[in-house]
C-alpha cells in the first residue's frame, strides 16, 4: 500500500423516504489507500450496501462528503458519468442482474476497456482480462446464460477491472457463490486490485473470508461503525460486544460450530462506537 488515499468518505448520512425517514447510514467515515483492501462487515440491514452506493455515487448522501482521488464524487444522474469517475467501478452481489443477457460477454468487458482508454490509458483486449480472472479466453463470444454463477461473477470482475479502476467497490460479491469458490474469487479480487495499485471496499457478512483478504475491517451495526482496525487485531482481540457476537457465530472447521451468544435488546440499545485501532 502507498500513502495515496483513493477514497475519503466523511460523516456519511444516508436516509430513505418514509414517515419518519429511515436513517440507513448515520455518520460513517472511512478511508482507503491505493493497494489496500478495506472490509465493511455486519448483519443484513446494518447499512453496508447503503455505504457502498453512496461511495460509488449511485445514491446521494443526505449529509457528509465522498472524496475520490481528492475530488468530490458527483452522484449519477441522467448525464453520462464524468470521465474521471469511471475509475470507480462496482461489482454487485448478483452478476445475473448486472450483465446484459443480450450482449456477448466480450463486448461487455470491452465497455470497461473503453472507459480506461477514455482516461488516456493503453488499450487492452477482453481476452487478457478473461485470462486474468481464470476464464477460457475463447469464451469471450459467449452470452451470460452460458456461464455458471461463479463464472458470471468472474466476467463481472473482468469488466470492472478492465476499466483500470483506482477504486473497486464490491458489494457482497461472493454471497451468491457456492462455498467452494467464495474464498478463491475474493482472493482473486484482492490480488488483481493490488496488482493495479487500486483500493477496494469489500462488503460482506462473511468474516471468515474477510479475515483472509482484508487489511482493515470496519464493523457496522444500525448504520454506524462500532469498531474499526487492522483485520488481524479485530479477529484476535475484538473489543466490541457486537464484533464478538459476529465472530462467535462463525462455524469452526471441525463442523462442531460455535454457539453464538445473542445480545439482548437492552445490550444492543446501549452499544456505542469504540475508537479505531491505529495501524
Amino acid at each position: 500500500m502507498t500513502d495515496r488515499i483513493v477514497l475519503d468518505a466523511r460523516d456519511l448520512v444516508v436516509r430513505y423516504p418514509g414517515s419518519p425517514p429511515v436513517v440507513a447510514v448515520d455518520g460513517v467515515s472511512l478511508r482507503i489507500g491505493a493497494g489496500e483492501t478495506v472490509a465493511l462487515v455486519g448483519e443484513s440491514g446494518s447499512g453496508k450496501s447503503s455505504v457502498a452506493r453512496a461511495v460509488a455515487g449511485i445514491d446521494r448522501p443526505a449529509e457528509g462528503e465522498v472524496l475520490f482521488d481528492s475530488a468530490p464524487v458527483s452522484p449519477l444522474g441522467i448525464r453520462r458519468r464524468a470521465r474521471s469517475l469511471t475509475a470507480i467501478q462496482m461489482v454487485f452481489q448478483d452478476p445475473s442482474t448486472s450483465l446484459n443477457p443480450r450482449r456477448r460477454v466480450g463486448d461487455q468487458v470491452s465497455d470497461g476497456i473503453a472507459a480506461a482508454r477514455a482516461r488516456g490509458l493503453a488499450a487492452s483486449r477482453p481476452e487478457e482480462w478473461f485470462e486474468r480472472v481464470g476464464l477460457d479466453t475463447s469464451w469471450v463470444s459467449r452470452f451470460p446464460h452460458q456461464f455458471s454463477g461463479g463464472q458470471k461473477q468472474r466476467v463481472a470482475i473482468a469488466r470492472a477491472l478492465a476499466a483500470r479502476p483506482h477504486l473497486l467497490v464490491a458489494d457482497e460479491p461472493i454471497s451468491a457463490l457456492d462455498a467452494s469458490t467464495q474464498t478463491s474469487v475474493a482472493a482473486l479480487m484482492r490480488d488483481l486490485v493490488a496488482e493495479l495499485g487500486a483500493g477496494m471496499l469489500f462488503i460482506s457478512h462473511d468474516l471468515a473470508v474477510v479475515r483472509r483478504i482484508a487489511d482493515r475491517t470496519l464493523v457496522m451495526y444500525g448504520g454506524r461503525v462500532m469498531e474499526t482496525g487492522p483485520t488481524a487485531e479485530i479477529w484476535d482481540s475484538p473489543r466490541h460486544p457486537y464484533t464478538r457476537s459476529l465472530l462467535a457465530a462463525i462455524p469452526v472447521p471441525d463442523g462442531a460450530g460455535r454457539i453464538p451468544v445473542a445480545p439482548t435488546a437492552d445490550e444492543r440499545a446501549s452499544w456505542t462506537a469504540i475508537p479505531p485501532i491505529e495501524n
